[in-house]
């Protein structure tokens, strides 16, 4: 556990790093700046035999800073409160006998999206980019021996669309997990993958 712990330390304060970086180094050729914040719904399912197959609502809470590169690209960086929900599907307690199958099963991540925006029209932007995730918490009831079910860093891609009406924005992304994230056994790969619906205001 206390290896995890550092471990946990040690991902969150790269991540970090690498959103501040990525932060200096883009203001420095950047032509507009603004910040905001952001909010709305996630639409999760965890792939993997081990949970069932439909898909859970979460939610997402957060900032943003927009910094424009001319008149068609900019650079998104963001940090989110992300809540993930799934539940063990019938065949779990089977593949891990150990490990008790619990249902309602919560995480939350710091998101770190760093999203390159092209800008279509004035009001409709397209988005893509990676997402840096740092498991914050996790469903406790889910272990074995003190050992964690889940790891403690998720990496993903972004896709999506962004409309901008003045002030406020609303916005659709699909994120598709490229992390095993499963800390138990490489037998049964777990990966995330949501959609992401929400709004936001830049100030």
């Amino acid at each position: 556990m206390q290896t995890q712990k550092i471990n946990f330390t040690s991902m969150k304060l790269k991540l970090l790093s690498l959103a501040i970086v990525a932060l200096v180094s883009t203001s420095a050729f950047s032509q507009s700046f603004k910040i905001g914040f952001k909010g709305g719904a996630n639409i999760n399912k965890l792939s993997g035999q081990s949970f069932k197959e439909n898909f859970s609502f979460g939610y997402q809470l957060g900032g943003f800073v927009e910094l424009g590169l001319g008149k068609k690209f900019a650079i998104q960086p963001e940090v989110l409160f992300n809540q993930f929900k799934t539940d063990t599907s019938s065949t779990f307690s089977s593949i891990y006998p150990s490990f008790n199958k619990v249902k309602n099963i919560k995480l939350n991540y710091l998101s770190i999206p760093i999203l390159l925006n092209y800008n279509v029209a004035n009001i409709l932007t397209l988005q893509a980019g990676p997402q840096f995730g740092i498991l914050m918490d996790q469903n406790k009831k889910l272990l074995q021996n003190g050992q964690d079910a889940f790891k403690s860093g998720d990496f993903a891609m972004l896709g999506g669309v962004q409309l901008k009406l003045l002030k406020f924005r609303i916005y659709g992304r699909y994120a598709i997990g490229l992390t095993d994230i499963n800390n138990i056994t490489n037998s049964d790969k777990w990966k995330s993958q949501s959609f992401q619906l929400g709004v936001g205001i830049s100030l």
